[in-house]
Parts: C-alpha cells; structure tokens; sequence
C-alpha cells in the first residue's frame, strides 16, 4: 500500500499547493513551505506535534500555530486529509488523487495499517446499489490489536481491560 515518496511527486504536490495559494492571493512564506515539504514526503498519518517536530528539522524557526494553519491550508487545497481514529487526535495524510484506502487501527500501540481489499469495495457498492443508495466516497475503519502487539502479549493486556 506504501508507495516510495519521489522528488518528481513532491514537486507535483507543491505545485498543487504553489497554484491553490495564488487562486487564494496568500503568500508563500518559507516556514509554509518547509512544514508542506515535510508533509509531502511522508507516508505517514502525522498529528500536528508530529508534523511540528519533522518541520522542525528543517526549520527551527516553525512554531505549531503555522503547522496548524498550514495542514488547515493543505487540507482546504484537496492535498491533505483530516482524520480521526478513535483517540481524538487529529491526524492528517496527503490526499492522492484517484486514490482510495481504507485502515486498520491498533487499539493497543495506535499503528495505522492501510489497506485494499477490493472484496470489500465490490460489497459495499453492491450493498449501496440494494437499498438504492448512490455511494459517493466512504471511509471504512477496522479496529483491533495488531500482530505485534499480539505477539508480545499487550493487546490480550488491553483486551481484558476493555
């Protein structure tokens, strides 16, 4: 499911952001284009302190209100999805166009698994079709204890406290 993050596709991506930034009439500051960078290079489902502290690397100078405003930008651009997995932490990925997944989520260690099943995709369009439903788009969460997690015993640990 993880694709390798080229140079060619994060300059596609900061074009995209180059262009959705003129149409808006704002500026391209250095630290928006820093914390984009290090978004746009990462396959990753990234909280804000998480981005705040990869940006950071690059720019010491990036506070998290930018981070913050920034992935608001990104996420108004079509660039970068906001989502939730249970734990009321905002996280965001970059949208790719044409793309569709869906996750799995450790309820023990918090690792996000993507996944495609196109089993699934066929039931739930079929699903759709019975009760006459036009489906759009759809976001379909698993959640459970991971194999590592399993292995080394701490899920059965969180699954008998739960």
């Amino acid at each position: 499911m993880k694709f390798k993050v080229t140079d060619r596709i994060v300059d596609e991506r900061h074009r995209r952001l180059s262009e959705y930034i003129r149409e808006k009439q704002l500026k391209v500051t250095r630290q928006r284009t820093d914390i984009a960078d290090a978004f746009f290079r990462t396959n990753s489902h990234l909280s804000i302190e998480e981005l705040l502290e990869l940006a950071r690397r690059k720019n010491k100078r990036v506070g998290y209100a930018t981070v913050y405003r920034t992935l608001k930008l990104l996420t108004e651009a079509g660039l970068a999805n906001e989502r939730y997995f249970g734990d009321k932490v905002a996280r965001y990925e970059v949208n790719e166009r044409d793309e569709h997944h869906d996750h799995m989520v450790c309820l023990s260690c918090g690792k996000i698994i993507e996944f495609e099943n196109d089993d699934i995709e066929k039931l739930q369009a079929a699903s759709a079709r019975a009760q006459g439903f036009r489906l759009v788009r759809h976001r379909l969460e698993l959640y459970g204890i991971c194999r590592d997690c399993q292995t080394v015993g701490k899920g059965m640990q969180y699954l008998s406290e739960h």
